[in-house]
């Protein structure tokens, strides 16, 4: 089985988006970054923009936040955000 990120995608009344994925990019202050399993940690601040994550079967999806902060670390990552109003969510 390949390695795996742990997923969690949270607003303050929601999820949006948990589970396995292959990999997470987001838009930081600094730039997008990709995370990858065994990513160093990662303490971000992010801008709005698209969280892309592909999972385990490879399937991409997108989620559009108005910003928020990003914790990489152990191989999961949690993103706390608000999403873009009237953006359907995936």
């Amino acid at each position: 089985m390949a390695a795996t990120i742990t997923v969690f995608i949270v607003a303050p009344d929601q999820t949006l988006w948990s589970g396995e994925a292959r990999s997470v990019s987001a838009p930081t202050v600094e730039g997008y970054i990709g995370l990858l399993p065994s990513h160093e940690p990662v303490l971000a601040v992010l801008n709005p923009g698209t969280v892309g994550v592909v999972s385990e079967d490879g399937k991409r999806d997108e989620v559009e936040i108005t910003g928020g902060f990003l914790s990489f670390d152990q191989d999961a990552v949690t993103i706390v955000t608000d999403p873009r109003p009237g953006i359907p969510l995936p």
